[in-house]
């Protein structure tokens, strides 16, 4: 192993045995003498150095195999072909209150759990005050834990294993329960941890933490690393294979009609029943406008009369990082939002009605918004 490396992976497969209809009495298995077997194959020639004081970020879609790798780093579990080595001593949290006995107080469970890490008593003794003063447990510290809340449970299972100084710590989405301000203090703890020279690696969806955290992020997909480096374009390419994915998933249950097409438009300004004057000489009008299918078209109308202004389009992110999960693949950021104008002088005094449509190809409308706007 590289001395340089805290952990090396090399060449490493995992594999999963399903079996279907397994009996479970004599008699089940005695009669069920076809029972359906399958292998599900997670991680697929997986080799990876992580040297020693990095902080690097596993990213995936959830299936990817992010938290079985992490999970075979910690030796959990065991991979069927290749190796992963460590180098120092490791701690992990993988699953929330794992090693906790429920009838327990958090105090008793502090002793079991920092022992499991290769504390001595004497060692957990010293470091139990700073263990219960981070966990912010207040008196539930001499309750059973199974009082606990999943909030408590990870204030007292993260201060246990950033207390037990160790060389490598894995981090498997923990963090994504309890309070703001835990989470919070948290994420300053690891960063105090990261700029002592300690090793992390953190699996997590929170893209914004990868790249405020981590020196490298190294995205799995389908089972394989698909890239590995900067976090900022690690995440760029990411993201653009979710859109990929996500919009073909769309385009097939349309197809089948798990889906309905759909779309959304809305009109910023103007606000219903705002007024406009001659000497205001065009009526500006902005909005934006989303869909789930290709080439879908704005058409503008007023009072029921289709018009054709000339159509400026603008970036919307805010209307982008909304809808990204929902229409991802169908979005682009610079042409969500559109702005029109509509000459004064075309208008008569008195109420007018502003309809935006969304057309898709063949002229069905997949969202509509009107407003009503006054000319004095």
């Amino acid at each position: 192993m590289n001395p340089q490396n805290a952990i090396e992976v090399r060449n490493m497969s995992k594999q999963f045995k399903i079996e279907y209809d397994r009996g479970n009495t004599l008699k089940e298995k005695l009669i069920r003498r076809r029972n359906k077997t399958e292998y599900h194959q997670v991680l697929k020639n997986i080799n990876l150095d992580i040297k020693k004081g990095e902080t690097v970020a596993l990213i995936g879609t959830n299936g990817s195999g992010k938290s079985t790798l992490l999970k075979l780093m910690t030796k959990i579990i065991f991979p069927n072909e290749g190796t992963i080595e460590t180098d120092g001593k490791l701690t992990s949290l993988l699953e929330l209150g794992a090693g906790f006995h429920p009838d327990f107080t958090g105090r008793e469970n502090i002793y079991f759990n920092a022992s499991i890490f290769g504390l001595s008593r004497k060692e957990i003794e010293k470091r139990l005050p700073d263990i219960i003063a981070f966990a912010e447990l207040g008196e539930f510290i001499d309750n059973p834990v199974r009082t606990y809340s999943s909030g408590m449970y990870m204030r007292l299972a993260f201060s246990v294993a950033i207390n037990v100084d160790a060389d490598i710590l894995l981090i498997d989405e923990i963090l994504a329960v309890g309070d703001q301000h835990f989470q919070e203090k948290c994420y300053s703890k690891l960063r105090q941890l990261r700029d002592s020279g300690k090793t992390i690696v953190i699996v997590t969806h929170s893209l914004d933490v990868v790249k405020d955290m981590c020196h490298r992020a190294i995205w799995i997909y389908k089972g394989q690393v698909q890239l590995d480096g900067d976090p900022a374009y690690v995440i760029d390419e990411y993201l653009k294979q979710i859109a990929k994915d996500n919009k073909e998933e769309i385009k097939k249950a349309i197809e089948s009609g798990e889906q309905q097409k759909q779309g959304v438009v809305f009109i910023d300004v103007p606000k219903d029943y705002m007024e406009f004057y001659p000497e205001d000489r065009e009526v500006e009008c902005q909005g934006w406008g989303i869909a789930n299918v290709d080439d879908a078209t704005l058409h503008f109308y007023v009072d029921d009369e289709e018009i054709h202004p000339e159509v400026t389009h603008r970036e919307r992110k805010d209307v982008y990082e909304v809808y990204f999960e929902q229409y991802s693949g169908f979005l682009d950021v610079d042409q969500l939002g559109w702005r029109i104008s509509i000459p004064m002088r075309s208008l008569s005094k008195g109420n007018h009605t502003l309809r935006v449509e969304n057309h898709e190809p063949d002229g069905s409308v997949l969202g509509e918004k009107d407003v009503v706007f006054i000319v004095r």
